[in-house]
């Protein structure tokens, strides 16, 4: 399309496809929200499966208190084989309580105290149906705590998928609601990475992080108490983990966010930077910025290692230092524990309890620590979504919506004024009307607001005053679907999917039989060359159809044109990538197509609309002249001095201006449809 306003405050320099470099997508000075709204607002999103929440924690709290038992009842056989074996120290046939008197008479104070926290026989050696019982125990608490967690993990997964899916359906239906400024705002790379990446990196962070949160805080609750009621002396001294881990990964974590933000702010740039020189590959080599394009690339992925680099060593640092704290509290209560069991005042059994538990109870604390980079990474990336979803909307649709007879194709405007940014006019108090079944040509020079003129007709802008009215009543009290099913448009910039040609041609009406396909097929000559291909209609093109040329994939946008039979047909440069033959065929289909139809044509080959009922002719916004072909060259104004430009010989460049371009650049802005 012509003309390329834009709305960028600061665009950056340009890319090959005419996009913009890292201007494009957040502005380099946005600030994201903070860690706690955003990770707040995460977990809202799983608000609506809060049952099955609940049953996660249940799961989470039966598997949780197993494994915390399991030490304690192994500590138990660990007594049994240690009391077993000290009876077959002692003599048998005493007492036990003898055997301590003995040991006290005898001057070893230290011993006698600790074979009393022992039950013991003398001579009876180790009790096997006893520790029997034990180990069953044990194995059956842990087979148990292991199906539980299994159960919370499967349950959980699913929670967490269910709200990604919705999370992607409700960026999708954002996406459908936003202005068109939005995306002349923001690179489609940019967008691309917050659709993709951004929301795969919120999936993954909560399927890693929220069972192991759920779990790992458990385990600290449950562990916590069956220390204090082995030992309330060791359990302090394994409380002094607790003030250092929040310490640290607050310390660490105020530093990485900010470097977690800008990881993937600078993921999105990169993206955008990629599908633009991609995209626009062949111009890049045409025009020899390869080396250009390598040196942007370089510098943005270097900005990507930077950040990602800082934000992961940064953040890792949380897991040494946890398991370092955890190694001295391990040291200490191993050296309590000993001085303990001396003393008689916990078993041996108990102690190998108590340092089982320690561990337990370090481990989830540097797990937890440990996911603060996970946490910031995805809380990073779910700023950048939630700050797609607060964008603001398209106007809504007037309630109750207006409509007009199926027939309806008299347009009108009305004093119509319009402009991109409020300190650039663009036009004002425009009036015209398009009478049904006529054809009216839209023309002038780059920037006149002649693409302007059609996408305020579609109400992908809206109006800044007057009105547009279609049958009489103003399209704005419509429903944008309700205006843009009777309107037909083929544009310049060609949109085929990947799919056969017969599904890119019915795209225009889904209910299409095969007789109505090929009749439009007919209509635009698509069929005159898809038989030349090997699978004819079923051939199947590509996402960019690159196995078509440009003339060809313009003739079946034509084609699905012609399938859809609107009352209203816009036509903005159709023909301007076919040849002249097949534009002289294609006008003759077009006459037959705008038969009871209104229809606007944006045409710079003005000898290709010498047939239109009504001319405009624009220039900065306004119309400055209007009428039939013949009667415009026969005023020798605008129109005559365009339509002579177009057979003059080439400028010299001498810096003259050709006629008819002292208004080029007036503020036409280019809309990709």
């Amino acid at each position: 399309m012509s003309g390329a306003a834009s709305t960028r405050p600061a665009p950056g320099p340009r890319g090959p496809m005419g996009g913009r470099g890292p201007g494009g997508g957040m502005a380099p000075g946005a600030k994201a929200q903070n860690f706690g709204p955003s990770a707040k607002r995460l977990l809202g999103t799983l608000r609506v499966d809060l049952p099955g929440l609940v049953v996660v924690l249940v799961l989470g709290i039966l598997s949780v208190a197993l494994s915390v038992a399991g030490p304690k009842i192994l500590g138990e056989g660990t007594n049994i084989i240690f009391a077993g074996f000290i009876s077959l120290q002692v003599p048998a046939g005493a007492t036990k309580q003898q055997v301590i008197d003995q040991l006290i008479a005898s001057g070893n104070q230290q011993q006698a105290d600790m074979l009393s926290a022992l039950d013991f026989t003398p001579g009876a050696g180790i009790d096997f149906d006893r520790l029997a019982v034990v180990i069953i125990a044990v194995l059956s608490v842990y087979v148990l705590a292991s199906l539980f967690g299994w159960l919370q993990a499967r349950l959980l997964n699913g929670i967490v998928q269910r709200a990604m899916h919705r999370l992607r359906v409700q960026v999708e239906d954002k996406i459908h609601r936003l202005p068109l400024a939005y995306f002349d705002r923001v690179q489609r790379g940019e967008l691309l990475s917050r659709v993709t990446n951004d929301v795969d990196n919120i999936g993954q962070t909560m399927q890693q992080t929220l069972s192991q949160v759920i779990t790992s805080l458990l385990t600290v609750i449950g562990v916590l108490v069956m220390m204090f009621v082995i030992s309330p002396i060791l359990a302090v001294v394994a409380l002094v983990t607790i003030p250092l881990t929040i310490v640290i990964t607050m310390l660490v974590a105020r530093r990485s966010q900010k470097l977690f933000v800008a990881q993937w702010r600078a993921t999105g740039i990169l993206n955008a930077r990629v599908e633009e020189t991609f995209s626009g590959h062949t111009v890049v080599k045409v025009f020899g910025h390869q080396k250009d394009a390598e040196t942007e690339f370089e510098t943005e992925n270097d900005e990507v290692y930077r950040a990602s680099f800082g934000a992961q060593f940064l953040s890792g640092i949380i897991m040494p230092a946890m398991m370092f704290i955890g190694n001295l509290v391990y040291v200490a209560i191993a050296v309590i524990g000993g001085l303990q069991v001396a003393a008689g005042l916990m078993s041996i059994g108990d102690v190998q309890a108590f340092i089982q538990y320690s561990r337990q109870f370090t481990q989830p604390l540097s797990q937890l620590g440990s996911m603060a980079n996970l946490l910031q990474s995805g809380v990073a990336s779910a700023e950048r979504v939630f700050e797609l979803l607060d964008e603001d909307e398209q106007t809504t649709d007037a309630d109750p919506a207006q409509t007009v007879p199926d027939a309806a194709a008299d347009l009108a405007f009305a004093d119509v004024s319009f402009r991109y940014t409020p300190d650039r006019p663009l036009i004002d108090a425009l009036s015209l009307r398009a009478e049904p079944g006529s054809t009216v040509a839209i023309v002038g020079p780059t920037g006149a607001g002649k693409t302007t003129l059609v996408n305020l007709i579609m109400r992908f802008y809206d109006v800044d005053a007057g009105a547009i009215t279609l049958d009489g009543v103003d399209t704005q009290l419509m429903t944008r679907d309700d205006l843009r099913s009777r309107t037909g448009m083929v544009l310049q910039d060609t949109w085929l999917f990947a799919g056969t040609i017969r599904e890119n041609i019915a795209y225009g009406d889904p209910d299409a039989t095969e007789e109505q396909i090929i009749a439009a097929a007919t209509a635009a000559y698509v069929d005159r060359f898809v038989h030349a291909l090997p699978d004819g209609y079923d051939t199947m093109l590509d996402d960019e159809a690159t196995n078509l040329s440009v003339g060809e994939r313009q003739l079946v946008t034509i084609a699905r044109a012609f399938l859809s039979a609107p009352r209203i047909l816009i036509l903005d440069e159709a023909t301007s990538s076919v040849d002249t033959r097949t534009e002289l065929l294609i006008q003759r289909a077009m006459s037959r197509l705008r038969r009871d139809r209104t229809s606007f044509v944006i045409a710079h080959r003005l000898s290709t609309i010498r047939d239109a009922d009504l001319i405009l002719v624009m220039e900065a916004g306004a119309i400055v002249e209007q009428g039939t072909h013949d009667e415009l060259l026969a005023a020798r104004g605008a129109y005559w001095r365009l339509y002579n430009a177009q057979f003059d010989a080439p400028a010299s460049g001498d810096g003259s201006e050709e006629p008819g371009d002292a208004s080029a650049g007036a503020g036409e802005r280019s809309t990709r449809v």
